[in-house]
């Protein structure tokens, strides 16, 4: 049986710049190529989870216009279920304004618009959704109640929750103590640990979101690999993959959707760490978001290879 995940989060049109470099404050510098994709951190990482073989729920809320339309049709046709997509009549669909520079690098500004609509009884419309799921796969680019209310109505059914937290912003303690995994980056654990900078070294700051909850945490670190570290007193650093780069941008919704995957199926976290590292590393060889979430086939490859 595949996977059931259900993901809540924000869905959003992506319009892409490459560039030389990144904008600094002021300043206008030419590009070249511009792509237009679905993109949105929920979406994606339900998007992610899906060609890697998941049955999936998409918990979310798009604009009554076009991008609207073109986006739950894009979910669609990756076999996703929108049931659970609302339609906002007020609110336009959010977008997202990406530069990519030379190195794969980007920078990144959002219109959440119908996103920040998403609310508590959407979760509660999809509760049986959710309640019946392998996996709860959560971000931080819809309202904060509505990302607590769908933790909560998954932790008292069981299911394990995952929250990237992202973008970055401080969390109460009843919200991460209903994370079963938490993938923040360095500066996103930085900021939810709220240690002194002297202070904020990695296991540090890993003991400190410990201490306020969240059972097992995975410290994402780019090229890196993932820091794996527990309630338990375990801690690994799983290696990522040498890649050729030229776009960062989906790499950590990869990385998300197919941690999700992963743990539905029964790995270790370490085992799943590696999956997910592998599906990030695969992401960031190709342009745009949507388009370069991997397929099972391609993933299974770099793990067998290594490269």
């Amino acid at each position: 049986m595949s996977p059931r995940i259900v993901v809540v989060g924000s869905s959003n049109t992506d319009m892409v710049v490459r560039l030389p470099r990144i904008p600094e404050a002021g300043e206008t510098v030419l590009g070249g190529s511009f792509l237009r994709a679905d993109g949105g951190k929920g979406a994606n990482q339900a998007v992610a989870a899906a060609r890697l073989g998941a049955e999936v729920t998409f918990v979310g809320r798009v604009g009554a216009d076009e991008l609207g339309e073109r986006a739950v049709a894009g979910l669609r046709d990756e076999g996703i279920d929108v049931s659970h997509v609302s339609r906002d009549e007020k609110e336009p669909s959010g977008v997202a304004l990406i530069f990519v520079d030379e190195r794969g690098e980007n920078a990144i500004a959002v219109a959440p618009g119908a996103n920040a609509a998403l609310s508590e009884d959407d979760v509660e419309r999809a509760g049986g959704a959710i309640e019946t799921a392998d996996v709860l796969l959560l971000q931080l680019e819809t309202p904060l109640p509505t990302v607590e209310r769908a933790a909560a109505v998954a932790a008292a059914a069981g299911v394990t929750v995952i929250l990237n937290p992202a973008p970055a912003q401080p969390l109460p303690d009843s919200l991460l103590y209903r994370v079963d995994v938490l993938t923040p980056n360095e500066g996103e654990a930085r900021l939810l640990a709220a240690l002194p900078g002297d202070d904020a070294t990695r296991e540090a700051t890993a003991g400190r979101l410990l201490e306020r909850g969240v059972r097992r945490i995975v410290v994402t670190l780019g090229a890196a690999g993932a820091l794996v570290i527990t309630r338990a007193g375990e801690e690994q650093l799983v290696e990522g993959f040498s890649v050729d780069a030229v776009d960062t941008t989906a790499a950590g919704d990869a990385f998300s959707g197919a941690l999700a995957v992963a743990l539905a199926e029964g790995p270790s976290l370490a085992e799943a760490v590696r999956f997910a590292c592998a599906a990030g590393a695969v992401a960031a060889t190709a342009r745009g978001a949507r388009p370069s979430l991997p397929r099972r086939e391609r993933l299974e490859l770099l793990l067998a290879s290594g490269r």
